[in-house]
């Protein structure tokens, strides 16, 4: 006599209900995408928030150092030289390098002075970086993003710079020089490069922008920018470089 094969029980609805084989199977797969998500924003929004305090440590550092070069001479006043501006940029450059600061950003040196008459007035820029246009170049010249290259580097009357009446910064109260001396006054202008992508950011994309404000240290000659020979080159603000 044989023995009818067994079947399987029919599952119902109810059964089914009360199965809770891959529970937390499934759990794990719904929640995923929702952790992933949040997961990633988490980074991208610290990476970001670290990348902007380096910017601004960048900015803060480029400001300080350009307060206290130049060479001092016999009566204890400086002489701001273009290669003492070149030291500090390169040593700006280098801090940024992991960061690519030069290739993906701008950087602007500028001279705010007070004249005789009491008036603010931007005397010279200096720039380096290859990102160009009004997210990048000074909000702060003669025209958007150059000053005339014979700023600063005389001391006739077409080598005086621009009026700057209300000081300079983004915000009021406005940095403004003392009398007798000088502020460097710093733009650095960055294209945050993601490290999840850009469709985690605000608008796809984020310049971080950042300025800083040092009054020079010392005694310092304002009359021009000084280039003894050998002459160094000049980082003019109409030119665009990396280094």
């Amino acid at each position: 006599m044989t023995t009818p094969p067994r079947t399987l029980p029919r599952l119902g609805f109810r059964a089914l209900l009360r199965d809770r084989r891959g529970v937390a199977m499934l759990e794990f797969a719904l929640g995923l995408p929702l952790l992933l998500g949040v997961g990633l924003y988490a980074t991208e929004t610290a990476n970001l928030a670290l990348t902007t305090m380096r910017i601004n440590q960048i900015a803060q550092n480029l400001a300080d150092n350009a307060s206290r070069v130049g060479d001092m001479n016999s009566d204890s006043i400086r002489q701001l030289r273009e290669i003492d501006i070149n030291d500090v940029l390169t040593a700006t450059r280098l801090q940024g390098d992991r960061i690519e600061l030069t290739t993906r950003g701008r950087i602007t040196i500028s001279s705010l002075e007070q004249n005789s008459d009491g008036v603010q007035y931007l005397h010279w820029q200096r720039c380096i970086g290859l990102k160009s246009g009004s997210d990048y170049d000074s909000n702060y010249d003669r025209t958007h993003g150059t000053m005339d290259r014979d700023d600063g580097i005389g001391t006739n009357w077409w080598n005086g710079g621009v009026r700057m009446p209300n000081g300079m910064g983004d915000q009021d109260p406005k940095v403004q020089s003392p009398v007798g001396s000088g502020v460097m006054y710093i733009e650095v202008n960055y294209e945050y490069r993601p490290i999840v992508g850009t469709a985690w950011l605000p608008g796809g994309s984020a310049r971080i922008h950042a300025t800083a404000a040092f009054v020079v240290r010392d005694r310092r000659n304002f009359d021009q920018i000084y280039n003894p020979d050998p002459a160094a080159p000049r980082y003019y603000c109409d030119a665009y470089s990396a280094t």
